[in-house]
């Protein structure tokens, strides 16, 4: 069964970068993922001060009307970089919270969706056609905390010589 995801208080909310779970990365606390995303479209470039702004806003939805203002112009090389800066803090918030890192990992194999009626990029898309960049990068982050995850193994059966 497909899980679809998208606003931080529906079922599997906190796969949203919406969701309330803080975050440590670059020597800041990041209130959310969607505030860290938002203020790093602008790091190294002349609105690199609206980084701070974005950074205090009050909540994920401010924090993403200030990163998506047109009349700021992102950093040159942001289509190429934004899928590894999002990975790096999405897999930090679900090492820093380890209620939904189980949450994630409860998903099992399941394929993980963001449905963004509006991201054809993040999500799905209205039609489904999207490149489901998130829900992919979740799925990565479950494999890879799988694979850290210690395995029990049952002690093998010793045998007495006769």
């Amino acid at each position: 069964m497909t899980i679809y995801f998208y606003k931080a208080d529906d079922d599997y909310g906190c796969f949203s970068n919406f969701s309330h779970h803080p975050i440590t990365l670059g020597g800041q606390h990041w209130p959310t993922v969607e505030h860290y995303y938002q203020a790093h479209k602008f790091l190294g470039t002349l609105d690199e001060p609206l980084m701070a702004v974005i950074r205090q806003a009050p909540s994920p939805e401010a924090a993403a009307r200030l990163g998506r203002d047109r009349r700021r112009q992102p950093r040159p090389d942001w289509n190429q970089i934004k899928p590894q800066l999002m990975y790096e803090a999405v897999k930090v918030k679900f090492l820093s919270h380890l209620d939904i890192q189980q949450i994630l990992l409860k998903t099992g194999e399941e394929e993980l969706i963001e449905n963004s009626p509006v991201d054809y990029f993040w999500g799905c898309g209205a039609d489904g056609s999207g490149q489901n960049h998130l829900g992919r990068i979740l799925m990565t982050i479950r494999s890879e905390l799988r694979q850290q995850q210690p395995r029990c193994h049952p002690p093998h059966l010793k045998t007495r010589d006769p």
